[in-house]
Parts: C-alpha cells; structure tokens; sequence
C-alpha cells in the first residue's frame, strides 16, 4: 500500500512539493544547477529557527537534570531497594521542579515528520497524481533523489556521487566527532550511580552520534543534505545555548 497516495498524506507532500519547487526557483539566479539543493538547506534553517524555543526549553531541561543529579543519586541511595518509591519520589522531585525526565525532547520529535517529507519527496516519481520534477534536479550531476547504497547496489554510482556523498558524510562525521568531544556525559560508577549514567553508556551514548552519518549513506541526497545541515546546526546551538545555560557544577 502507498501510504503517499492517501489523500491527506498526499495533499502535505503537494504543498511540500510546491514550496521547494517555489524555492528552487527563486534561487535559481544565485545558486543555478543547485537551486534544488540550496531550497532544501534553506527549508532545514527554517525549520530549525522555527525550533529555536524547543531547543531553548532543552537546554533549559539539561541544566535543571544536572541541578537535581545530587538530589537524584540521594533518592537512588535511600530507595533503592523500592523501584515503585523511588519513581515516585523521582517524580515528585520533578514535579516540584516544573519540570520533567523527558523534557527537551520535543526538537528531535519536531523534526522526524520534516525529515520523512524530504525523504518522500525524492524518493516518489509523481506526488499527488503529478510528475515529481524534483527527481531531475542533481547537486554536481548527482540526482537528488539518489542515495549512495542505491546507486552502488544498481551499479550507476560514478564518481560524481562517491565525491558528493564523501562530503555530505563527512561533515556529518566532524560534527558528531566535535559533539561527542564537548558534551560527554558526566560518568558515575558508584555503587549508588544509576546505570544510565555509567562508562557504557556514556560509549553508548558516543557512538549513537555517528549514526546519522549512517543513515545518510541510505537515504536520497536531498535528504542526506538536510541531515547534515540538521546536525550541523544543532552543534552551533547547543554551544550557544550551553554558554547561557551552563550546568551545574559538581
């Protein structure tokens, strides 16, 4: 079943697609051959701008996590032979806090429906009952509607793709690199620490930085492009965001 055919999924992707078409468009006098993928960094900006409060509200959420890991490990200490109480008592610490264990999540929720939309939309040949122009636009003859793992398996990778998806990758590789040097999880081992914030996790929690450049090698180049911006503008703003809002000292 074509999930994109249902009528209200496909009246979203027709307005998707007009805007970037719209965009391309109006670029074009600048950005010439490349009107389609400069559209879509645009579009990743705005979208980000648009989330600014979001990301606002997460760093304000982290700071107040590192504020009450003290208090946290203390409960930890004094119920942890009563998972139920010491929910409980967690909860409580966070309600009287105004605050909550998932908050700041939202900017990553936000995104996942941008992010399917760009997918779709260079990965369809016609978008509601109408010919998908996007597919023949190309970033330096690369197809937008390419990805790196397609066109190897089909035998039609030439160059021009492995150079273009090389710095699509890498710059997602660099950003990860630089966010897992300077926002490593506080490590505690202690007997009374919780198994989230342990040495494992903390390696865990490195590695998962890398996956988005996974991901790129998978997905259409117009949607590996606004990963890479995503990610990219994500490091500037937790940087910023981090200077306003610093965490607690231990």
């Amino acid at each position: 079943m074509d999930f994109s055919a249902f009528p209200p999924i496909a009246a979203i992707l027709d307005t998707a697609y007009a805007l970037l078409m719209g965009l391309a468009t109006s670029l074009e006098p600048l950005a010439g051959p490349a009107a389609a993928a400069a559209s879509v960094l645009l579009i990743t900006l705005l979208v980000r701008a648009v989330l600014l409060p979001a990301g606002v509200a997460q760093a304000k959420a982290e700071q107040t996590r590192s504020r009450l890991a003290p208090k946290l490990r203390e409960l930890q200490r004094r119920h942890k032979g009563n998972p139920e109480r010491l929910q409980r008592e967690t909860m409580k610490l966070y309600a009287d806090e105004n605050s909550s264990p998932l908050a700041g999540c939202l900017p990553m929720l936000a995104q996942a429906p941008v992010v399917a939309i760009v997918y779709t939309l260079f990965l369809h040949p016609t978008i509601a009952g109408h010919a998908n122009a996007l597919l023949t636009e190309q970033l330096f003859g690369v197809p937008l509607g390419t990805s790196l793992f397609a066109s190897v398996a089909a035998g039609t990778a030439t160059a021009a793709t492995f150079g273009v998806f090389a710095v699509v990758v890498a710059i997602v590789v660099v950003v990860a690199e630089i966010t897992r040097r300077a926002f490593r999880p506080v490590v505690d081992d202690s007997p009374t620490g919780s198994p989230l914030a342990g040495a494992g996790m903390a390696r865990l929690a490195g590695a998962l930085q890398f996956t988005t450049a996974v991901v790129a090698l998978f997905v259409p180049l117009a949607a590996a492009i606004y990963l890479a911006t995503t990610v990219a503008w994500t490091l500037v703003q937790r940087v910023l965001l981090r200077r306003r809002y610093p965490l607690a000292t231990a």
